[in-house]
């Protein structure tokens, strides 16, 4: 067997991060709750590879906030996962969505398989803001989303569309792009 390429190794090597920052206890549970815990470790993850625009936040000092709609078992296990964390030298602090709370303050919306007017709606409200969207819902870059996890190969990947990331001004470092199952192409 040839070796792994450098490019072929990140993958590899987000994957061991997470199995890492998951720990021992993950393998041993159910199948929804190790995806839930590799869904959390993603996105704690993901603040550390993006750069959000000038005025993002409103002091040198405030934290990076994650919010999250439509599943609260996930939410439940943000919190232990980024408990005492931080992220680019920011604590990271985790707020509980309802449909049609504004996305004001966030830096990034998990938005969870939910009816897809739900989904329409809470992309729509964060499209003037410049807001991380991370997705689970089939076709979810169609709506607009920047991320959004895909299982592939029987495991939990992502997908990143550059388009609505250029409109939010939101930068991702190449190595989160090297990560990704697929990039969707920007604007020319």
């Amino acid at each position: 067997m040839a070796p792994l390429t450098r490019p072929a190794l990140l993958p590899v090597l987000w994957l061991a991060l997470l199995l890492a920052l998951l720990g021992g206890a993950a393998r041993a549970q159910a199948p929804g709750a190790l995806e839930r815990q590799v869904k959390a470790a993603y996105l704690y993850k993901f603040a550390g590879f993006v750069e959000w625009p000038d005025g993002s936040f409103a002091r040198a000092d405030s934290p990076l906030v994650i919010g999250v709609l439509g599943d609260e078992a996930l939410a439940e296990q943000l919190e232990q996962s980024v408990a005492g964390r931080s992220a680019n030298g920011r604590a990271v602090v985790v707020r509980r969505l309802r449909r049609g709370d504004a996305p004001a303050g966030l830096h990034i919306l998990f938005i969870a398989a939910i009816e897809r007017a739900a989904v329409q709606e809470a992309l729509d409200a964060s499209r003037q803001l410049a807001v991380l969207t991370v997705t689970e819902t089939d076709a979810a870059h169609a709506l607009g989303s920047m991320v959004s996890f895909v299982v592939a190969d029987e495991r939990l990947r992502f997908e990143v569309a550059l388009k609505p990331l250029a409109a939010a001004r939101i930068r991702i470092s190449a190595r989160m792009l090297a990560a990704a199952y697929k990039v969707q192409p920007g604007p020319a």
